[in-house]
């Protein structure tokens, strides 16, 4: 039905898709897997139009195709649904079903009352029984991509591209979904489904590719194919041996009581009942595949993702629900995944980014000490060996290792207790990393509980005390001791539930 031969997509400095060959059968359901930054979102982009292919080319329905735009790809029957729901929130669902082939009378007018009797009809079979006429967006997210899926599906499709899409439904819609999905195999649409759920992906997909680093690493048979072998090779760790069983057991870091107690987090449907502890002087490490969880898990500890239920506890004290000037001022400091779109403020200079947050501490009625902040400028400038032309230069125009660094200075001028630390060592060189990782390592000794968050199984392995491993929003693992290996965290990601 489709094929992609020697697809390479060249962004500058950055090879994002190196010869890549897929192939997707008519009725095939064909899971496409990969952590952050495999190439996936590149290769979709290829296949719908958005982007075009540098070197190769796409085969569709056995003949050469080139798709300038997604509506291209649209019309030759390629549907995609994404992740965030891109419909239009402001219309009536009907009309967001219909968009662009509104059922017209033989005046040409729209015929409304003949669109929103098919809409109930059509929706009706994919689990949706909300008015028609009420604007989507006031429609559960959940019942909202049912309804994006509905338009992908009726548009004639012939190759369907769902892209996380049960990250939004619940239980009984991820059943609905899937029985759509066998109805859609049945009449030999071919699906490229991408999800970092491994159950679902074993329940649905017939087949699997998984890409790494722009390249293909392997092709073939889902069935075929066992979980830690799929882990391992979406990793890049060649594992051996088998699942062991694991135990919850107290890390021997300290015998003081924990400085931070996660307890019950539950949010959002994508949260469950996490609970562990850290101690002062350890780090602990969350585990787990791209969407497992983890950066939820940090935002809500910092109270930037609101919790639906549990407690979040700093040296005994409960932060009742925790919001961002609450955990801030019990001493807890987030570094987020993104330093660019959540951290640093490029345009500022280092100075003015180090002393953002402690501006309230350095001032009086209402005027700040110049002379304070040169004061910690200058010591976190030093001590972190931020190098920079001087404390006016722009954040902006540092390496990306300075940058981080810049950061992890503003949280520490804060003086804080806990450290949650979203992938610290991502996008920058190996030297800068390593001294991230030194100070990590210094940070702990001095007694800060510090959460580390990695998608670099080694530098978890060798970063962490204790790892804490989530799957799709749950506890699954935690591994303490001689148990903190690359083996077992492999292991204990594939097969989920063991505790």
């Amino acid at each position: 039905m489709l094929e992609v031969l020697d697809v390479s997509k060249i962004f500058p400095g950055v090879r994002a898709l190196d010869r890549v060959s897929f192939r997707l059968a008519a009725g095939e359901v064909h899971a496409l897997v990969g952590e952050n930054g495999a190439g996936k979102s590149t290769l979709i982009k290829v296949l719908t139009g958005v982007y075009q292919p540098d070197e190769g080319e796409l085969r569709y329905q056995g003949e050469k195709a080139q798709f300038g735009t997604p509506m291209d790809a649209q019309h030759a029957g390629i549907s995609t649904i994404y992740q965030e729901v891109n419909l239009i929130p402001q219309m009536s669902v009907a009309h967001n079903l219909f968009l662009g082939r509104e059922p017209r009378n033989r005046f040409g007018l729209l015929d409304e009352k003949r669109m929103h009797h098919e809409a109930r009809e059509i929706l009706a079979g994919y689990g949706v029984t909300a008015d028609v006429k009420r604007q989507l967006g006031t429609l559960a997210l959940g019942a909202q991509q049912m309804v994006a899926l509905a338009r992908a599906v009726m548009i004639d499709a012939k190759v369907v591209i769902m892209d996380e899409p049960t990250s939004s439904l619940e239980p009984r819609e991820v059943e609905t979904l899937f029985g759509i999905i066998r109805d859609l195999h049945r009449r030999g649409i071919g699906i490229i489904y991408v999800s970092h759920r491994l159950d679902e992906l074993y329940q649905i997909c017939d087949a699997v590719t998984i890409l790494r680093d722009g390249r293909v690493v392997h092709t073939g048979k889902l069935a075929e194919l066992e979980r830690i072998k799929l882990v391992s090779l979406m990793l890049g760790r060649e594992m051996s041996g088998s699942f062991s069983a694991f135990k919850e057991s107290d890390p021997e870091v300290s015998d003081a009581p924990p400085v931070l107690r996660a307890r019950g987090l539950t949010s959002r449907r994508k949260l469950h009942d996490i609970s562990f502890e850290v101690r002062p002087g350890e780090v602990v490490g969350l585990g787990g595949l791209l969407g497992a969880g983890r950066s939820e898990t940090i935002k809500a500890i910092g109270g930037a993702y609101p919790l639906d239920s549990g407690d979040v506890q700093v040296d005994g004290v409960d932060l009742k629900k925790p919001t961002t000037v609450r955990a801030v001022k019990a001493g807890i400091a987030v570094q987020p995944e993104d330093r660019k779109a959540e951290g640093i403020i490029a345009g500022l200079s280092v100075r003015e980014n180090i002393a953002l947050a402690v501006l309230p501490q350095l001032s009086r009625f209402g005027l700040v000490s110049d002379a304070k902040i040169d004061a910690i400028v200058e010591k976190y400038m030093t001590r972190l060996r931020i190098k920079a032309s001087g404390p006016g230069q722009l954040v902006g125009d540092l390496s990306g290792g300075n940058q981080q660094k810049v950061l992890l200075a503003r949280l520490l001028a804060t003086g804080p207790r806990v450290l949650l630390l979203d992938e610290p060592t991502r996008g920058i060189d190996v030297g800068a990393k390593a001294e991230v990782q030194s100070l990590i390592d210094e940070l702990a000794a001095e007694g800060l509980g510090v959460v580390l968050v990695s998608s670099d199984a080694e530098e978890l392995i060798e970063g962490a005390d204790r790892v804490v491993v989530l799957r799709d929003g749950v506890v699954v693992g935690t591994l303490t001791g001689a148990e903190v290996t690359t083996e077992d965290l492999m292991a204990t990601i594939a097969a989920g539930g063991n505790q």
